[in-house]
């Protein structure tokens, strides 16, 4: 009997518990205290990137896929169907899964390759590099360099004379390769395309023609252009002519005479 009591207690306990938890929790919504789940909202269909594509890629369905794009997020100038893309060119690399914007396409007239990448009132030129030229294989697409050439004007030996003629120049295209090299690895190219304006085209094709070109690799940050003059084989050979004065760091003493007129006294330097 008196176990039969207990039971009876512990069930009206438990009882008792879970309807003042009921109660609280209800209390608890009515005050706004405790936040009622969320509704998932229907998203908005995005195209973006399925794999990888390079800087000129033609795109087919295979390179698109659409996703659900949290509405209140969704980016501009987005395209939400395959067939607002395909065929487009691209004009800047894009990575798996990022939006394919309509402001990173060409139109489906331009077609695809390195003619799309081009800015208008741009020009790309190519000029004939060999390893030198090309430092070493690391002037890749993307990089920035000056354009130095070596000309010599008469017969004389003397005459030659280097000048940087085109600073900060950005390199379109390796070879056949208009997509930098992701861990920045050397190529062997025979050919480098750069990016000019119409009149640093005309300086460009002169050097390579009459002259020899050198590329000065820079950093891809630095767009400060210096101001140069041009270098000539005598001003080298007076350089290395000219004497070395070495410098002591001990002061020369020079001599003096005091000369005593009377109580006046006065000191005279040679």
């Amino acid at each position: 009997m008196r176990r039969r009591r207990i039971l009876i207690a512990l069930a009206l306990a438990v009882v008792s518990g879970i309807a003042a938890a009921y109660l609280a929790l209800g209390y608890l919504r009515r005050a706004n205290l405790v936040p009622t789940p969320a509704v998932a909202s229907s998203g908005t269909p995005v195209a973006v990137a399925a794999r990888d594509l390079a800087m000129g890629t033609v795109l087919d369905p295979a390179d698109v896929e659409i996703i659900d794009w949290p509405s209140t997020k969704v980016p501009l100038s987005y395209a939400s169907s395959v067939d607002d893309v395909v065929g487009h060119g691209l004009i800047t690399a894009v990575s798996t899964g990022e939006p394919l914007l309509t402001t990173k396409l060409a139109s489906k007239e331009a077609g695809g390759g390195l003619p799309i990448v081009i800015p208008e009132g741009m020009r790309a030129v190519s000029v004939k590099v060999d390893e030198v030229i090309g430092v070493a294989g690391f002037v890749l697409p993307g990089t920035r360099v000056d354009v130095l050439v070596t000309l010599s004007p008469s017969s004389e030996p003397g005459a030659a004379a280097t000048r940087v003629i085109l600073q900060k120049v950005q390199t379109l295209a390796a070879g056949q390769t208009i997509q930098r090299d992701r861990d920045g690895t050397p190529q062997t190219v025979t050919v480098i395309t750069l990016l000019v304006t119409p009149d640093q085209a005309q300086k460009l094709t002169l050097a390579a023609t009459k002259g020899r070109i050198q590329l000065a690799l820079r950093n891809t940050l630095d767009m400060e252009e210096v101001d140069t003059t041009a270098i000539r084989v005598g001003n080298l050979i007076q350089q290395a002519d000219r004497p070395v004065v070495k410098k002591t760091g001990r002061r020369r003493v020079r001599p003096q005479v005091e000369v005593y007129n009377g109580a006046k006294r006065s000191v005279t330097t040679f």
